[in-house]
C-alpha cells in the first residue's frame, strides 16, 4: 500500500512540475519583448538607362562596391558621350570559337561612346578587381572592356548573358589573370539585351552597330 502511494504522489508530483513549466514558459512568450530581425540592405546604386531603337534597358550602377569605376562610367554619361554611341559587338554560339579551359563559350554585347566624340574621352582608369568589389561576372552584369594590361579600360562596357567566371579575378580569359572590372547590373531590359545579341552580325561586330539613343541617369519619383 506505501510503495503504491509512493508511486501515486511521485506521479503527481511529475505532473505538477509539468504543468509548472508550461506555465513558465508561456508567461516569458507573451511578456518578452521581440528581438528586432536584422535588417537586410542592398548596397546604395545610381540607375541610368540606356535607350536604343530596340527598348530600353536600365542599369543599377554599384558606386559603394566599385566606387573607380562607376564613376569613370557615370563620368561619360553625365558628358553625354554615349549619346549617339553604338553597340557594336555581340558573341554567341554561332559566332565565337571558344578555346577551353581559359576561354569557354561567351555571350555579351558591347557598346561605346559617339564615335565622333572619341577625342572626348578621359583617361583609362585602374582596374578594380572582383574579388575587391566582390561583383562577380554573372548573367546581367555590366563590366568594363579592358585592353591586354590591366589599367587600360576607358568607355567601352560590355553586358553578359551568360556567367563568366573565367573574367572574375583569378579567371585566365586575359593573360594576367586579373580579370575584368563589373561595376552594375541588369534590373530591366534584359531581353532587350538578347534582342540586340541577336541581331545580324559579321564574324563578331553588329551590322550594322545598334544605336545608344541616350544613357542617363534616371531620377527616382
Amino acid at each position: 500500500m506505501k510503495s503504491m502511494k509512493g508511486m501515486k504522489i511521485m506521479k503527481t508530483n511529475r505532473m505538477l512540475s509539468f504543468m509548472a513549466l508550461t506555465f513558465f514558459m508561456f508567461f516569458m512568450s507573451a511578456f518578452s519583448v521581440p528581438q528586432p530581425r536584422a535588417q537586410i540592405t542592398e548596397a546604395p546604386t545610381v540607375l541610368v538607362r540606356i535607350e536604343t531603337p530596340l527598348g530600353n534597358i536600365d542599369l543599377a550602377i554599384d558606386t559603394t562596391r566599385a566606387p573607380v569605376t562607376s564613376a569613370n562610367f557615370l563620368k561619360y554619361v553625365d558628358a553625354g558621350l554615349y549619346n549617339g554611341g553604338r553597340f557594336h559587338r555581340a558573341t554567341r554560339p554561332d559566332n565565337y570559337t571558344p578555346t577551353p579551359p581559359n576561354r569557354p563559350a561567351m555571350e555579351l554585347i558591347q557598346g561605346g561612346i559617339n564615335p565622333d566624340r572619341r577625342n572626348d574621352g578621359f583617361p583609362a582608369i585602374p582596374l578594380e578587381r572582383t574579388s575587391v568589389t566582390g561583383i562577380k561576372h554573372v548573367a546581367g552584369v555590366v563590366s568594363m572592356a579592358r585592353g591586354n594590361a590591366a589599367d587600360t579600360a576607358t568607355s567601352d562596357f560590355f553586358i553578359l548573358l551568360d556567367d563568366q567566371p573565367s573574367l572574375d579575378h583569378g579567371g585566365m580569359r586575359f593573360d594576367d589573370g586579373q580579370g575584368a572590372a563589373a561595376f552594375g547590373r541588369v534590373v530591366a531590359g534584359l531581353d532587350v539585351v538578347r534582342k540586340i545579341q541577336q541581331q545580324p552580325v559579321e564574324k563578331q561586330a553588329l551590322t550594322p552597330p545598334v544605336t545608344i539613343l541616350k544613357i542617363a541617369r534616371v531620377t527616382k519619383s
